[in-house]
């Protein structure tokens, strides 16, 4: 792989990342689903259950999309991706990223919840560019209330 390969393939392993977040902060449900593979997981599992809630681990794209997007649609978001590193291994990839997320009731901006996570990303490289196969988010501290994610 050479060095302007491995960059535009780090660019677009982080973007997937960006998409995900993205998606969430514009209400935009496709860009939120392009940056999963069909067959992804998604494992909030830990952050939710800090939150005093039980959760699944999500399996394939319809059911994060299902489970994320209308959860999101009530809220206005912010999230901030910091400190990417990226492992290629031939067509797959692991990310590792910080992510804040604000989450704020529409309409009613004085309640809000934000939270630090790490985010352990798998990728693989598809025909469409890279996609998330796998994702696990571990909370590292939170602020606010839980009420806002989770009435």
């Amino acid at each position: 792989m050479s060095a302007e390969t491995n960059l535009a393939d780090r660019v677009d392993v982080i973007d997937a990342l960006y998409r995900f977040a993205a998606g969430q902060d514009l209400a935009d449900e496709a860009l939120f689903a392009s940056a999963f593979a069909e067959d992804a997981e998604l494992d909030f599992v830990q952050p939710a259950a800090r939150l005093g809630v039980e959760v699944p681990v999500f399996k394939g794209k319809r059911q994060i999309v299902e489970a994320i997007v209308p959860n999101v649609a009530r809220l206005d978001t912010t999230h901030t991706v910091t400190n990417p590193r990226v492992r290629f291994e031939g067509d797959t990839a692991e990310l590792f990223a910080l992510v804040e997320a604000q989450h704020l009731p529409k309409g009613n901006h004085s309640r809000h919840l934000m939270l630090k996570n790490i985010y352990e990303t798998k990728l693989r490289r598809e025909a469409a560019g890279w996609r998330i196969t796998h994702m696990r988010i571990r909370n590292v501290w939170m602020t606010g209330d839980s009420r806002v994610l989770f009435p």
